[in-house]
């Protein structure tokens, strides 16, 4: 059988109509093994808008959202008793396990003297020292979110500069910091779709250009009104897209030479290992910002600053009248997430669980390329770190709008839903997976064979 000749890139090497029938089958699976997972989406429904907690909960492609009743380490059990193999993780939140030890015993042990006051703790003053010989940034705040800290660090930078622009990738995503989701569309700067209830134009303060495109990063400097490029060192969230060869050393210097700022969000690229991807690969960043693997999982985020800008930052405070700066809420700072981020730090993000994890997702990545050329599909393998992804194209994408072109949803789906069927999840959106320092080489096994398996179900026959 050949492959449709309108069927999209990703699909090549595909029997489409083998694959839905294949789908069919594995949805009717799904809601026969999960019956307690179905009625309590049918009782939630009844109070919760789209019936789960948050409305993307339902992306998973599942006929209905599947509930946990248990995570630790790297298994997560569900209500109707099934244990299944994550390398999703929290989409990053639980990178090093599910619930582990050292995060357990100090918030239990924080939970009989307190878990908030509006005041400082002796857990704040060893984090910031901690996060400083880690990062190298001297001075550091706090935020209950990847998003609250982008959102607060973009806020003291056009403060200390003046500058009210921001710069950032096509295809990037920071949290739901309103700033950023503005995309390119045939070249031009167009606010997303999607974007819910924004009232006013995006595009008149941030400013986007293609990663990777020096002679387009450096155009848009040279208007000398961009506060700040907000960044991930290496895109994640549209798909994984690299840094070419010498990008960040002429980026910086281009940075630098329009009087701009920069600032690393670490919070997926801190898979690279224990100081994150910049400092891994000589990024010198003006600010960084790193969210829910901070903390083990537990709601809360870090941004650092260099100590000039950390002195420009106070005097913006000093000069400005008195009142709410726009910057924190009263849970900032908690001592429940303070506890929990000394621990992590101190116990949790060490080079021996880095080490464990790099292993482990080297041979994940050399695997699942092993799968792809066995089932002579076009696809590719990128990794970061203990981060591995496939990608429906033959050479990992160079920006955000070839990274976006690739997608497909609806196989995307099919995949994850067989996984699921057969004890494994992954992270639903695009083909990302993690290992955490709890992750076996029998795990591992069993993710590829499972992926074997499925891609044997769906791809064209002999």
């Amino acid at each position: 059988m050949n492959a449709h000749p309108l069927q999209p890139a990703s699909r090549h090497g595909l029997d489409w109509t083998r694959a839905l029938a294949f789908l069919a089958r594995e949805r009717q699976s799904f809601a026969e093994r999960n019956p307690a997972s179905a009625a309590l989406a049918a009782q939630a429904s009844e109070h919760l808008l789209f019936g789960v907690p948050l409305h993307w909960m339902n992306d998973w492609g599942t006929p209905f959202a599947l509930h946990v009743c248990q995570a630790n380490g790297a298994q997560v059990t569900d209500v109707d008793g099934h244990t299944l193999v994550d390398f999703c993780l929290g989409d990053t939140g639980a990178m090093f396990g599910h619930a582990p030890a050292p995060v357990a015993a100090a918030l239990v042990k924080q939970a009989m003297r307190g878990y908030t006051t509006m005041l400082a703790t002796a857990d704040a003053a060893a984090v910031g020292a901690l996060l400083a010989e880690r990062f190298g940034l001297p001075f550091w705040q706090f935020a209950m979110s990847a998003t609250d800290a982008n959102r607060y660090i973009v806020r003291w930078i056009r403060a200390a500069t003046g500058r009210k622009k921001l710069l950032v990738f096509n295809g990037c995503y920071h949290g739901t910091i309103e700033d950023v989701f503005v995309d390119l569309v045939n070249g031009q700067p167009v606010q997303r779709d999607s974007l819910l209830g924004q009232v006013y134009d995006l595009t008149e303060h941030t400013v986007v250009v293609e990663f990777n495109d020096l002679p387009a990063l450096d155009a848009a400097l040279q208007q000398g009104d961009v506060a700040c490029v907000l960044a991930e060192p290496v895109m994640t969230n549209i798909g994984m897209v690299l840094p070419e060869p010498g990008f960040w050393g002429e980026a910086q210097a281009l940075i630098k030479k329009h009087g701009a700022l920069l600032v690393m969000d670490e919070t997926h690229t801190i898979s690279t290992g224990p100081g994150g991807y910049a400092r891994a690969h000589g990024i010198e960043a003006d600010a960084l910002v790193l969210g829910k693997p901070v903390g083990g999982g537990v709601p809360c985020a870090v941004y650092g600053m260099s100590a000039d800008l950390a002195a420009r930052a106070v005097q913006a405070k000093q000069d400005a009248p008195p009142g709410h700066s726009g910057i924190g809420t009263t849970l900032t700072g908690n001592m429940l997430a303070m506890a929990a981020m000394r621990a992590t730090l101190a116990e949790v993000m060490a080079p021996a669980a880095y080490a464990h994890m790099l292993s482990l997702a080297e041979r994940l990545a050399g695997g699942l390329r092993g799968l792809i050329a066995r089932h002579s599909l076009p696809w590719c393998v990128t990794q970061v770190g203990a981060r591995t992804e496939f990608q429906f194209c033959s050479a990992p994408p160079r920006n955000g709008s070839e990274a976006e072109a690739v997608l497909d949803p609806e196989l995307e789906h099919l995949i994850h839903l067989a996984l699921l069927n057969r004890g494994v999840m992954i992270t639903p959106f695009h083909n990302m997976m993690l290992v955490c320092p709890q992750t076996t080489d029998d795990d591992v096994g069993q993710l590829l064979r499972a992926l074997d398996e499925v891609l044997s179900q769906i791809t064209l026959t002999a």
